[in-house]
């Protein structure tokens, strides 16, 4: 008996707070005006997608002591973005990451629960951590949580927000006009956590929101990460889009589950995935080339190198040689507050390796940052790309994507038109929704109440 096709999960990141973005491109637009966002969102909507994601940074990135201006900055709040966008949709879920290091439990519950409300239960909540000092600068807390530390307070964090979600049961509001009582539960929203990161009580103040609990989303790639995914989350992020290392992790991190006391269709794996269409696969492969040199010009080029050297290199010709210098070690880097650094841990072998592969392949600093960062992960016609996804999705690479266009906000509107069809016409993808909440749609039960303990008022 052949395996039943296994249905294909999408959904849309608005692009920005990355290293995708072709801002520069004539086809871009804002990146602040709501506009954007809803014509972005109505086209994931258009399309039957899961759910809209939103990066968030909590800094502007700074290199050499200077704002690092090759990436987008100035996105509005990511709270108040969804919430404008669930008044412009009706299905898509709106997806936000919200950092668990500097923000608090009972105002991070407060506003997931709100826009689950607001939404009619689309609402999901990517728990991240913050490892840097720099961002903490921004906060009173300051400063840093070492990796196990922010990991510890990142699954109390979830912990907590979740006693605040389940603090109501959804059966206290009574509304009763004649009598005027309007709960028949005194206590109700109660709650007591005392912790190692956290201690607090009181009464949770929003009610239990239509999906009982935004979904949970982690994308952390780390021991620590996959743990917690695997324990925590209803998703996870990943970076690996292609299949060997798609099936080693989704092995990986599906495998944890049981010893959690959870089955496998309880986590979903979903890689972020960029993508070029064009006509033919030559033209696409074409595209992707010209696309890759917008993302990474000549002044990217230097600026990544620094990320490794560590050293103010703008003097250099980006058309030229890697420098013969060695990198500079050093906690204190060029490059503040940039995932990327945390990276190269060994910069120096780095170095090494880089000089071997330019002399060999004859290549430029430019050349070689377009070889050695990302590039897309879907090239090709419609066909050829709805028949990779279609392949590594049955292969048990992924349970999904999430896609990031290089363009905003139109550069979802081509893989809407003509990938998705492809894709309905296999039969692994929906041809509209059969549900009206985000869980509905990634096919995960609604978590159980807690049992409700009655005080009635008196």
């Amino acid at each position: 008996m052949s395996k039943p096709l296994k249905q294909i999960h999408l959904a849309a990141h608005f692009p920005g707070v990355n290293n995708t973005t072709v801002w520069s491109d004539p086809e871009a637009g804002s990146h602040i005006e709501f506009a954007s966002f809803a014509h972005f969102a109505r086209t994931a909507e258009r399309a039957k997608f899961d759910f809209l994601f939103l990066a968030e940074g909590l800094r502007l990135r700074e290199q050499g002591a200077k704002i690092y201006d090759l990436d987008v900055v100035g996105r509005p709040d990511t709270f108040t973005v969804l919430t404008a966008l669930a008044a412009v949709t009706d299905r898509l879920g709106l997806t936000g990451t919200i950092n668990s290091t500097f923000n608090e439990p009972y105002e991070v519950a407060r506003q997931f629960a709100s826009l689950d409300h607001l939404s009619g239960g689309r609402s999901a909540w990517n728990v991240v951590t913050s490892w840097d000092a720099f961002t903490g600068e921004n906060f009173r807390r300051g400063g840093f949580l070492p990796q196990d530390e922010r990991y510890s307070r990142a699954k109390e964090f979830l912990d907590t927000a979740t006693e605040l979600f389940d603090s109501w049961h959804g059966d206290e509001i009574v509304a009763d006009q004649e009598s005027g009582v309007f709960l028949d539960d005194a206590r109700a929203g109660a709650f007591v956590h005392e912790g190692q990161h956290f201690d607090i009580a009181g009464q949770f103040n929003v009610p239990r929101s239509p999906q009982g609990r935004p979904v949970i989303f982690q994308a952390g790639d780390s021991e620590e990460g996959r743990e917690f995914a695997a324990s925590s989350a209803d998703a996870i992020f990943s970076r690996y889009s292609t299949l060997e290392p798609g099936r080693e992790f989704y092995a990986d991190v599906k495998g944890r589950l049981a010893r959690h006391g959870r089955t496998p269709d309880q986590l979903l794996i979903l890689p972020a995935a960029t993508f070029v269409l064009a006509d033919t696969d030559a033209e696409a492969q074409e595209l992707a080339h010209e696309v890759r040199r917008q993302q990474v010009s000549g002044q990217t080029a230097l600026r990544y190198l620094e990320h490794v050297w560590n050293r103010d290199l703008s003097g250099y010709d980006p058309d030229g040689p890697l420098p013969e210098i060695d990198p500079a070690p050093g906690e204190n880097t060029v490059a503040r507050g940039r995932a990327s650094v945390r990276s190269h841990r060994d910069p120096l072998a780095i170095a090494r390796e880089w000089r071997e592969r330019a002399a060999a392949e004859k290549l430029s600093i430019r050349e070689l940052v377009i070889e050695t960062t990302g590039r897309q992960s879907f090239v090709g016609s419609p066909a050829t790309v709805a028949e990779t996804i279609d392949a590594l999705v049955q292969a048990d690479a992924a349970d999904g994507f999430i896609l990031v266009p290089h363009i905003t906000p139109g550069g979802l509107d081509a893989f809407a038109d003509t990938v998705v069809p492809l894709l309905q016409e296999r039969g692994v993808f929906r041809h509209d929704y059969t549900g009206t909440t985000l869980r509905d749609h990634l096919g995960l039960a609604e978590p159980a109440a807690a049992p409700a303990t009655r005080r009635v008022a008196s």
